[in-house]
């Protein structure tokens, strides 16, 4: 299931459980030791690629991919993991301060590492940045990756992925080096179903919906950055570094 899929409520979907979480808290505080960058963009504008590339240089970052959480949460059986499932077992939204509950564990679990955070999918709408507020998290920076729909539509329809191995390809920007075939397993590289065009809009539209009003959010609080996404992985990483202001 792509990340952009995961079932996680909106702030109007969630509005009977934000009270109860919000109120409460029974997740605690997020300890002010490590800085928190939220990155900030459209399905397909790069987030978990530039997330990726920086964490897997070593050093002080971690990412935390939403989607990867709640589907290592459910499988771990962690407690909010269980709840998550409940919710998904029933077809329902999983409810944003469960979401926002695994992530919580994840930031705790790396606070000995002083890590910058790099949180790729969360928060997905305000609510969730309500909550994100109230665990006291140290937001160091929200970074917009700015890409427009047409060029993410075709970035997107270009995507193959290894239905093996799940290694991830792109026909134009990251071509395996037998069309069609995975570099790491040999297996058959396919299309995803969230992949298609008309997938790939109605996930567009849930973004200029849900996620985009985040950008005014930040910027009112004067954390948002804005960054230029049409270009390569290696520009984008740069600039992206040089607007959050890490090294």
């Amino acid at each position: 299931m792509s990340p952009f899929k995961t079932p996680v409520a909106t702030s109007a979907d969630s509005r009977d459980h934000r009270g109860a979480w919000c109120n409460h808290l029974p997740f605690g505080i997020i300890p002010d030791i490590m800085d928190i960058v939220i990155l900030l963009g459209a399905p397909g504008s790069g987030k978990g690629t530039v997330a990726a590339a920086l964490a897997g240089r070593g050093g002080s970052f971690n990412h935390v991919s939403t989607g990867e959480l709640l589907r290592a949460a459910v499988a771990k059986g962690t407690p909010a993991g269980v709840e998550a499932k409940s919710y998904m077992d029933s077809g329902s939204l999983v409810p944003d301060a469960v979401v926002a509950q695994m992530v919580k564990d994840v930031v705790d679990a790396a606070s000995g590492d002083a890590a910058t955070m790099l949180l790729d999918g969360f928060p997905r709408n305000l609510a969730q940045a309500e909550i994100l507020e109230k665990m006291g998290a140290p937001v160091k920076k929200a970074v917009l990756i700015d890409v427009p729909d047409g060029i993410i539509q075709d970035r997107i329809a270009g995507r193959r992925t290894c239905p093996k191995c799940k290694a991830g390809y792109h026909v134009k920007n990251l071509p395996p080096k037998v069309e069609g075939v995975c570099d790491k397993c040999g297996a058959q590289l396919t299309v995803r179903k969230d992949d298609n065009p008309e997938t790939v809009r109605d996930r567009l539209a849930v973004y200029h919906r849900e996620t985009e009003p985040l950008v005014a959010f930040y910027e009112n609080k004067g954390l948002l950055a804005r960054i230029d996404g049409t270009r390569g992985v290696e520009a984008t990483c740069k600039a992206f570094v040089e607007a959050a202001g890490l090294k």
